[in-house]
Parts: C-alpha cells; sequence; structure tokens
C-alpha cells in the first residue's frame, strides 16, 4: 500500500514500513549506519507533519496510507538513539541482551 501523496519524498524509504516493534527492531540491527542515517536525515523533517496528517484519523480507524505512514515514523523512532545518540545500531553495553514486547499499541 502506498503513502499518502504528501508523503511521496518518503517512498525510498518504504523498507521501512514494518507493523512490529520486533520487525523493525530486527531491521535496525540489520541497518548499517549510513543506511540509518539516510533514512533518519529524510524523515526526521516530516515527522510533525506525519503526526498532524495521521493525528485526523482515530487511531483504531486509519486508512491504509495512514497506517503506513504511522510505522514508517515508528521505525524513525526505533533509529533516532542509534543515530543522535549511540553512532551503532546496537545498545551499548548491552551484549545479547534482547527484549521482546509481547503487545503492540495498534492492532
Amino acid at each position: 500500500m502506498p503513502l499518502p501523496t504528501e508523503f511521496a519524498d518518503l517512498t525510498p524509504y518504504t523498507d521501512w514500513i514494518l507493523p512490529t516493534e520486533p520487525e523493525r527492531y530486527n531491521k535496525r540491527l540489520n541497518s548499517s549506519m549510513d543506511q540509518m542515517q539516510t533514512f533518519y536525515d529524510a524523515a526526521i523533517n516530516r515527522l510533525e507533519d506525519a503526526i498532524t496528517y495521521c493525528d485526523q484519523y482515530p487511531i483504531n480507524d486509519l486508512p491504509d496510507p495512514a497506517r503506513e505512514l504511522m510505522h514508517l515514523m515508528q521505525s524513525l523512532i526505533m533509529v533516532s538513539f542509534p543515530v543522535e545518540v549511540w553512532k551503532q545500531p546496537r545498545v551499548p553495553d548491552s551484549g545479547a541482551a534482547y527484549l521482546n514486547i509481547t503487545t503492540e499499541p495498534v492492532i
């Protein structure tokens, strides 16, 4: 499903449209810092616009393009600390620790 037309500039990053936290975390761990930085640079300036766009719909009744945009922005948040702070995909000094989420905030 495509992104809303207002966000066509983010189309090159549709591989980051992932519906679950484990998928987003796995994508982060398997991406290079260059890949994450490129995605981050393109998407961070659209975050407020994306929130405004999605806020026009009830969270449990998002049309598919808005849901795709929301998942893309969730991936942006997933890469924000690695890009802004850690400069690496994994949490520093966490060894092999891994956290499994058991529920998603949106159905």
